[in-house]
């Protein structure tokens, strides 16, 4: 357990991006009541995915880490969860089969319902009012009521992410994920695209795949890995009073270390990473994996500093960094970081955010250009390529819904289209098909990395 560290020693530190409760009595009695509350997830089940991050770290598997850029109370259903979830089922099928790489499913989901902002304020019309930090905080409508910051919300969060974890379980241990159901998992948009094409001959050759195993005697019904799938979720811990209310001592092994129940896994946005302050505080003395956002401002020096505050007894698995550069800026910004943590010779997961950095206004709506997105996906495999590192992963917003709201792609949308079906609460998604395309992308460039035979995942198209 790390030293002089207490739940709620980040108290006595300074924080950015957290709300100002005019009600202090009431988020009191919220605090205490979500501690009072059973835990969201497992301990064990994070200490699961520590194991299996450590195995990427070693280059041995590969993190798929997706889903809403913001979570709202108005979107919440059962059929959004589940296509989202089906979507990601898609991503990791493409990336398995085309570079014989087991894939760490890791969600945006169940908990990602807070987002930092760049400003405080926001102005329409010559009116000014707080902005809108996420439905944990506060509500979308532009109104002084609706933006005032609301404990109770962190309640509705509570609740809303059990019952996404509930059916969640229920998806990956239920037959959902079963490959036999391989043909039945593309949304009815993704199966009218290219992309959707390319996957259903995909899974073609994994039906083939299965009646040679079944002839074998390897059936989904005696081999649970081929009807069942490890799901583990995440999201950014903004809101550090809600992640110590959920904070649970693992009483069973000897460490006895202190898990944040609210998730698998949390990270370190880049607004918040700041070695002396709060966040960092809560995040070093939790035994959960980590995340720490790695935008073009992060010193490497300052890097490392994270990494002996955070992870000092170099703990597999512990530790993922997600480079969050920008196409144009990934060749230069990148290479410093790698060469800084390999010379330290500490081991991490190196995973590539390639949303944040490629963000754009068009028609007066915030989007991202699918050619971006892939670009920076591109340059982090060749930057590591040329290292000699190891690309862990990729993490990025998506939905299951048939959103219109980033350029692009093979759908081939466009600025006027855009208003169409922009439905996001605060940064622009991939759509299920663009969602595909980058699969497809990730798997040929591992495919390539791992120097398997046979005809690409392009050629199949």
């Amino acid at each position: 357990m790390a030293q002089n560290w207490t739940p709620d020693s980040w108290r006595g530190k300074p924080i950015l991006q957290v709300p100002e409760y005019p009600d202090a009595s009431r988020l009191a009695a919220v605090e205490s009541e979500l501690r009072q509350n059973p835990p969201l997830v497992f301990i064990g089940e994070a200490q699961r995915l520590k194991s299996a991050l450590a195995r990427v770290a070693d280059g041995e598997a590969f993190l798929l880490q997706g889903g809403d850029c913001a979570e709202s109370f108005a979107e919440f259903s059962a059929d959004n969860i589940r296509d989202t979830f089906r979507v990601l089922l898609q991503m990791a099928v493409v990336m398995t089969f085309g570079a014989a790489c087991p894939i760490v499913k890791v969600g945006r989901l169940a908990g990602q319902f807070a987002k930092p902002r760049s400003s405080n304020f926001e102005t329409v019309d010559g009116v000014e009012l707080p902005s809108y930090r996420g439905d944990m905080v506060n509500a979308m409508e532009f109104s002084p009521e609706a933006r005032i910051p609301d404990p109770d919300r962190m309640l509705k969060v509570y609740h809303q992410s059990a019952s996404t974890l509930n059916l969640l379980r229920a998806f990956a241990q239920g037959g959902f994920a079963n490959l036999d159901e391989v043909h039945r998992w593309t949304l009815s948009f993704v199966d009218k695209s290219a992309q959707g094409a390319r996957f259903e001959q995909l899974a073609e050759r994994i039906d083939e795949c299965l009646a040679f195993m079944r002839a074998c005697g390897l059936t989904p019904e005696n081999i649970h890995q081929l009807r069942e799938t490890e799901f583990y979720t995440s999201h950014e811990a903004l809101l550090v009073n809600y992640e110590e209310a959920l904070t649970r001592e693992d009483t069973i092994t000897p460490e006895r270390a202190w898990y944040s129940t609210s998730a698998h896994m949390i990270w370190i946005g880049d607004r918040t990473r700041q070695p002396d302050g709060a966040h960092v505080e809560f995040m070093r003395g939790i035994g959960n994996p980590i995340g720490i956002k790695c935008g073009p401002s992060l010193d490497p020096d300052e890097l490392l500093r994270l990494l002996d505050i955070l992870n000092p007894a170099e703990e597999p698995g512990r530790i993922t960094l997600i480079a969050r550069m920008g196409h144009d800026k990934v060749h230069d910004g990148l290479p410093p970081l790698i060469r800084a943590v390999e010379r330290a010779g500490r081991k991490v997961v190196w995973s590539c955010d390639p949303m944040h950095g490629n963000t754009i206004t068009a028609n007066g709506y915030k989007t991202r250009p699918v050619d971006r997105i892939l670009a920076e996906v591109k340059g982090f495999f060749e930057v590591h390529q040329a290292e000699g590192t190891h690309a862990g992963g990729v993490h990025f917003e998506m939905t299951g819904q048939d959103v219109t709201e980033c350029l692009g792609g093979a759908q081939e949308i466009t600025g006027d289209v855009l208003a169409d079906r922009y439905h996001t609460h605060c940064d622009p998604r991939l759509n299920g098909t663009q969602s595909l395309e980058l699969a497809f992308l990730v798997a040929d460039m591992l495919k390539a990395r791992r120097g398997i035979n046979g005809r690409s995942l392009a050629a199949a198209s």
